[in-house]
């Protein structure tokens, strides 16, 4: 029972990521594209997620600690370059 729920869920997420492909492709503005890109890291945390708990095993969960932390970095990367022009003062 709990393995078609996970198989559910990631359907769903991945009609998300492919939502989120298309706006960050399509979106009218930089701002737009950035918060696909973030939004995008998200889904790609909750599906390695739910790989993880699908295979039963433990480095899922650890590679989506490292996404999530990349993903911060790169988000405060952009928004520097967005405020200021550069990344490093």
């Amino acid at each position: 029972m709990l393995h078609n729920v996970i198989l559910l869920c990631l359907g769903i997420m991945s009609a998300a990521v492919i939502l989120n492909v298309m706006r960050l492709l399509k979106g009218p503005s930089l701002p737009d594209r950035i918060l696909a890109l973030d939004t995008l890291y998200i889904n790609a945390i909750a599906i390695i997620m739910l790989l993880g708990l699908y295979l039963d095993s433990d480095l899922f969960f650890e590679v989506a600690l490292l996404i999530a932390v990349m993903g911060f970095v790169g988000t405060v990367a952009i928004a520097q370059h967005l405020l200021r022009g550069d990344i490093i003062e």
